[in-house]
């Protein structure tokens, strides 16, 4: 495999976020690595699904939801896949794009969003600050079994991911579980956060754990504020479908040009909303200091009457009905009689029943800022700043996505086309027919790690150059008997079934391995520290040998896997050793 090859199908393999930015069609190699996982199918046997049996897509995807927030936590520890060196990975990528474009678009490298995270603070916010040296996290995405298996971790009593991770777990489950054709979902990827559009009823965006409806988005609540974060204020880098992907950065893109306008159709006409008393109250809602200008009307027994916004809210806060057209009469129910007003509260207070109305009669366009400015005249002798007033409401009502331009170079390699009703045996042999014609679909299988249907030197590469945490682990184990005694004491079993391997730092968090991954995770650690004379693993079966300076460490396997593998001095870099990383 020559060296650019070689790069790219050994990241499917370590898999880091920053991996996935230069090598985009590595996260659609995830999403069906976990559509090939017998973990995920097992899901299908949860007596949570089984009941949903012939229900909607849509109704299925509701009910997983919960099961994603019940079963994994969103990780945000940068150090769980360990430490790197800033330059050594520009450098590493350096024949692929420049480190200037990196370091604009990247979070490890630099990357401070726009004047929105200025004021946030965003590098402190999400614990990136610390890195502020060369030595940065390498912030791996995990497969669902390495999801899985943080429970195996302390202080871990679930599952968990990063926000990448949960984003190729939700695409997975979505077509396993819930039955949603993969042609629907979309994956969307910004310097500091990864969301799907899954294209059911009007639409869903998933976010870390969550999902929300077009009617969640537009609810005003602080949650989806944050939820809305990433597509209101970062530059998409990469979206991620079936048909392929386009990158922000690279004239080529392999994703369908018709599926792609599709999407950025539908995405944008989710990411805005018109004006009626329900959306209004979310706004009000969002923006507390507009409140004191607006008061909500009631047309009862004859008579109108008026109360505060700020009242009506606190009201709400204490209530299971919400300022909704559906509801708002219940809660009108639930006032009492002395926070009624027989009149607005001053000729300076709008009754926002009128507003709506005003609205409607004006025949507003909400997606055109210049049409909404036409609502000034109207509100300049209600508020104090009532052009930041239109722009806030405009804002609220229109998240307008940065999407990368439809201008590109589309090269698409042939459809996935996998089938609802496949079955999972149906799908590794449809995968594995278009491995030679679909990058992706081969580069999966490097993702999927069964080592009898890849070639070695990908997995060996990322494993040996690309795993500090087992460094840091066995920083005190001064002897190759002493790191072997070490992995011995692990508990035996691997968190892949069959011929798939974990990588020595998946052994190393998880303390636990199969005698395969044991030994490639002590030749991991030997390697670090130079090797004097090569290293011979010899895997038979069920039973293998480690060789090096005339001693031989034996290990145990389930994997009945059988190969020889010669690790010679020099022959792979080594990993950041956490001396190196406290000396930063």
């Amino acid at each position: 495999m020559e060296p650019k090859e070689l790069e790219k199908y050994s990241s499917a393999v370590s898999l880091s976020d920053m991996e996935i930015f230069v090598f985009p069609e590595l996260m659609y190699s995830l999403v069906l690595a976990n559509i090939m996982s017998p973990a995920l199918w097992k899901w299908r046997e949860n007596e949570t699904f089984k009941k949903l049996e012939g229900k909607s897509p849509y109704r299925k995807l509701m009910r997983m939801r919960q099961f994603i927030m019940d079963e994994y936590e969103f990780n945000l520890d940068l150090n769980t896949w360990g430490l790197t060196n800033k330059d050594v990975e520009l450098e590493r990528f350096s024949p692929f794009i420049s480190p200037d474009k990196i370091a604009e678009s990247n979070a490890l490298f630099g990357y401070h969003g726009d004047e929105y995270y200025f004021d946030l603070d965003i590098r402190r916010h999400f614990g990136l600050d610390q890195y502020e040296g060369d030595i940065i996290p390498y912030w791996k995405t995990e497969t669902i079994e390495a999801m899985d298996a943080f429970r195996y971790k302390q202080s871990y009593t679930t599952g968990a991911g990063e926000c990448v991770s949960l984003a190729a777990l939700y695409i997975a489950a979505g077509f396993v579980v819930c039955g949603i054709p993969l042609e629907e979902m979309y994956m969307i990827l910004t310097p500091l956060h990864s969301q799907n559009y899954i294209d059911v009823n009007e639409g869903v965006i998933t976010n870390n754990r969550r999902i929300l409806t077009k009617s969640m988005w537009f609810n005003g609540t602080e949650i989806t504020n944050k939820a809305q974060r990433a597509l209101r204020n970062e530059q998409v880098t990469i979206v991620s479908h079936s048909s392929g992907y386009v990158h922000f950065m690279y004239e080529d893109a392999s994703i369908s040009p018709e599926s792609y306008a599709e999407f950025v159709s539908k995405l944008k006409s989710f990411l805005k909303s018109g004006l009626d008393l329900t959306i209004f109250a979310n706004f009000l809602r969002s923006k507390h200091e507009y409140m004191k200008y607006f008061a909500f009307c009631r047309h009862h027994h004859g008579k109108h009457k008026y109360i505060d916004a700020r009242t009506f809210f606190r009201y709400e806060h204490g209530s299971k009905f919400k300022i909704a057209a559906d509801t708002i009469d219940k809660l009108f129910d639930e006032v009492a009689d002395d926070d009624f007003s027989c009149c607005k509260g001053g000729k300076e207070i709008i009754c926002v029943n009128d507003f709506i109305k005003l609205v409607r009669k004006l025949d507003i366009d909400f997606s055109s800022f210049e049409d909404v400015s036409r609502l000034s005249e109207y509100l300049e002798d209600y508020l104090d700043s009532p052009n930041d007033f239109i722009e806030d409401l405009w804002n609220f009502l229109n998240v307008v996505p940065a999407l990368p331009t439809e201008e590109k170079n589309f090269q698409p390699e042939p459809e996935i086309n996998l089938k609802t009703d496949m079955a999972r045996e149906e799908v590794i042999e449809h995968l594995e027919g278009l491995r030679e014609a679909n990058k992706t679909v081969d580069l999966a299988f490097y993702a999927y790690r069964d080592m009898k249907k890849c070639t070695w030197e990908p997995f060996l590469k990322a494993s040996l150059e690309r795993c500090p945490v087992c460094l840091e682990k066995a920083a005190d184990l001064s002897s190759p008997s002493a790191v072997y005694s070490w992995l011995k004491n692990m508990d035996d079993g691997s968190i892949y079934d069959s011929s798939r391997l974990a990588h020595p730092d998946e052994v190393a968090n998880y303390m636990r391995g199969d005698g395969i991954e044991k030994a490639v995770t002590m030749a991991c650690i030997l390697n670090s520290r130079g090797l004097e004379e090569q290293i011979e693993i010899n895997i038979q079966s069920c039973c293998l040998t480690l060789s090096y300076m005339g001693e031989i460490y034996e290990f145990e396997s389930s994997k009945e896997i059988s190969k020889k593998i010669s690790i010679e001095p020099d022959a792979y870099s080594k990993p950041l050793s956490p001396q190196a990383a406290a000396a930063n």
